[in-house]
């Protein structure tokens, strides 16, 4: 067994891959929060996230939490070696809500407020992803979502889900707990 490098943790999670035009290769949306996410500089509401209007520069990237050790900790250790490894951390108030067959999170960061909801969720099943296209292991409880809603500052935006997410699985899901490690 080889020894951990870095590791994260979470509770209550939130996690939207999308792009905001059929045409686009590549997601140019990602809501990726937990209502509690631990790692060794501490614990806090966290995540991460993009929002890059379709053909415009981002108007939000980079990490996010309310405590900002924590929204420090994710790119050099967790994202290391990715695009994400130098990107910016935020402050940000994250809520994570929940229903029988949906969850939602509303952020509230300087300029924006971003409010994510899934609906139709599936059956919870446990996942175990190796390190491929992300440089860590995923092991998590997860239940995919058919349909996703995004607004930005109460504007409406329109979504299109690919295939998979960023991580291998489906691009909409509710994760009651999971991690990540190196």
């Amino acid at each position: 067994m080889s020894p951990l490098s870095a590791w994260m943790s979470w509770e209550g999670g939130v996690d939207l891959v999308a792009s905001t035009g059929p045409d686009m290769d590549q997601p140019n949306v990602i809501v990726h929060v937990g209502r509690l996410t631990h790692t060794p500089s501490g614990s806090s509401p966290a995540g991460m996230i993009l929002y890059a209007p379709h053909g415009m520069p981002p108007l939000a990237m980079g990490f996010i939490a309310g405590d900002p050790k924590v929204g420090a900790y994710f790119g050099p250790n967790i994202f290391a070696g990715t695009p994400f490894e130098n990107a910016p951390h935020h402050a940000a108030v994250i809520d994570v809500t929940t229903g029988e067959d949906w969850c939602a999170a509303h952020i509230q960061m300087e300029g924006l407020v971003i409010e994510t909801r899934l609906e139709k969720l599936g059956p919870l099943e446990l996942v175990h992803r190796e390190a491929t296209d992300l440089p860590f292991v995923q092991t998590a409880i997860e239940a995919a979502a058919a349909s996703a809603t995004l607004r930005i500052n109460g504007e409406d935006i329109a979504l299109h889900l690919p295939p998979k997410g960023l991580a291998g699985g489906a691009p909409a899901v509710w994760s009651p707990t999971g991690m990540y490690t190196r």
